[in-house]
């Protein structure tokens, strides 16, 4: 099942106590709701509302992250795609692939990046050429294997 489109979404803005509930969480996705009560000013109980309500909006969401290698993902790479008409459907249909993780359409010399998480160069070759270059108006695609990875976070704080 595809996620859904995260730019779509409308929401009111977010108050101070949410943005620092936001904040404790990225410190920690773990953090006891009584902990972050403590932090933020509120019970325990309006913490585990408050937290629900920003999944539920997809403001956030709450996941254990993973470094593919250690779970037999041995091959990740960044697509760059060119299309030739509207980019949606395309972005769409890189969307339902399991193996493809991200995605995002772009303003630059890519339409779309996409993220591949594969076994091997093997089922890598295979998404890509019997997959995503199957794709109606894939023009052309520029693989960037990921040798090392350097910097992840996820903690960039609220504004």
């Amino acid at each position: 099942m595809a996620e859904p489109d995260v730019t779509s979404r409308r929401s009111a803005p977010l108050d101070a106590v949410s943005k620092a509930i936001i904040e404790q969480l990225q410190q920690d996705g773990r953090r006891p709701y009584a902990r972050i009560g403590e932090a933020v000013g509120l019970s325990e109980a309006a913490v585990r509302q408050r937290v629900q309500r920003l999944i539920d909006s997809g403001v956030m969401q709450i996941v254990a992250v993973t470094d593919p290698l250690e779970l037999g993902f041995a091959r990740q790479a960044m697509i760059g795609l060119h299309v030739d008409g509207p980019i949606e459907p395309v972005a769409d249909a890189l969307a339902e692939m399991d193996e493809i993780d991200y995605v995002v359409v772009t303003a630059g010399g890519f339409d779309i990046l996409a993220e591949a998480v594969c076994e091997s160069d093997e089922h890598l070759l295979e998404v890509l050429s019997s997959r995503i270059r199957a794709i109606p108006s894939v023009r052309s695609t520029e693989t960037f294997v990921y040798l090392k990875l350097r910097k992840q976070t996820y903690s960039w704080g609220v504004r």
